[in-house]
């Protein structure tokens, strides 16, 4: 008999599944981006206006997949994909909650979204599956950005650039480098969301255990820092939204995987310049297997030039 993916307890509206009130865990304390502190540092959030160090985004994925399992099945763990809108940050100790509206029968994308006790929203988007290629949240919002004036940290990236294909592999006692210093095992001691499918000895449908959707964030950016984009900096940043989409999954622990990196649009705000990169993920026989969208957000506060750089290229 297979395992059971998920013992999470969901309860339903009339319009809704919704997922239980979870504290998710901050791991990412130690983490440095070019020999200084993250915005998951309490220090370094709290100059920049944070009330501590958040919980970084994909972290909340989670909580989704019971949801989105729930209603697809294991067709989730091959074709799923979740696309998400950060609103708003969450910290160590708050209580979040994961919605997913119920969907007409063979429907392949629903709304999503999560919510803290005092009703603020952390994330809006959607989830889906394939293999149709269905228009996404961040489709959507990718035909609505404003675009990047008078950019000063990401002047010199361009829409197009490309990076080469590096190899990543996930192991479960593997640590993740500065970016993630914690390994799966690690994880799965704090995941909000336990499976049976995740686990080291798990007879799941494939065989072989699967790597959460949460840490796939972390294995697709396990090796970024190496594709030497020309950005300005230090700089904090922060992802602003991300969608990762299976093609061809789940994605396995102790299995070779390779990435390259587009950047494929580039926009701005009162406070960010952000730079929207694609992911593709690929076996090692060059088969397509994934892909994540992510807005990577310069906070331009953080890089101490900012002002003085702008007046120079653009009074």
């Amino acid at each position: 008999m297979k395992n059971k993916a998920f013992e999470t307890a969901i309860s339903e509206t009339a319009e809704s599944l919704v997922g239980p009130w979870r504290q998710p865990r901050q791991m990412l304390h130690a983490q440095t981006y070019d020999s200084h502190a993250s915005i998951h540092d309490d220090a370094t959030a709290q100059k920049l206006g944070f009330q501590g160090g958040t919980i970084e985004g994909p972290t909340h994925f989670s909580q989704f997949a019971p949801l989105c399992e729930r209603i697809w099945g294991n067709a989730w763990f091959g074709t799923g994909c979740l696309s998400a809108h950060y609103r708003n940050p969450s910290f160590e100790g708050e209580e979040v909650q994961a919605y997913i509206e119920k969907p007409a029968p063979q429907q392949s994308l629903c709304k999503i979204w999560m919510t803290k006790r005092d009703g603020t929203e952390v994330l809006r988007g959607t989830a889906s599956i394939g293999p149709q290629h269905v228009q996404t949240a961040l489709d959507q919002r990718l035909l609505e950005l404003k675009p990047l004036a008078d950019p000063v940290i990401l002047r010199d990236i361009k829409v197009g650039m490309k990076t080469p294909r590096q190899t990543i592999r996930m192991d479960f006692d593997q640590t993740m480098g500065d970016l993630y210093p914690f390994s799966l095992r690690d994880k799965l001691k704090m995941i909000t969301e336990p499976s049976a499918f995740y686990e080291e000895a798990a007879q799941t449908p494939w065989h072989r255990p699967v790597i959460p959707f949460e840490m796939l964030s972390v294995l697709f950016q396990y090796r970024s820092r190496d594709d030497q984009l020309p950005t300005r900096g230090p700089a904090v940043g922060l992802f602003a939204d991300q969608e990762i989409r299976l093609l061809r999954g789940p994605l396995f622990v102790g299995e070779d995987y390779q990435t390259e990196r587009e950047v494929v649009a580039l926009s701005g705000s009162r406070r960010t310049e952000s730079m929207w990169v694609r992911t593709t993920v690929l076996t090692m026989n060059n088969e397509p297997v994934a892909t994540m969208l992510l807005n990577l957000a310069s906070i331009k506060d953080s890089y101490h030039d900012y002002q003085t750089e702008h007046a120079k290229l653009y009074s």
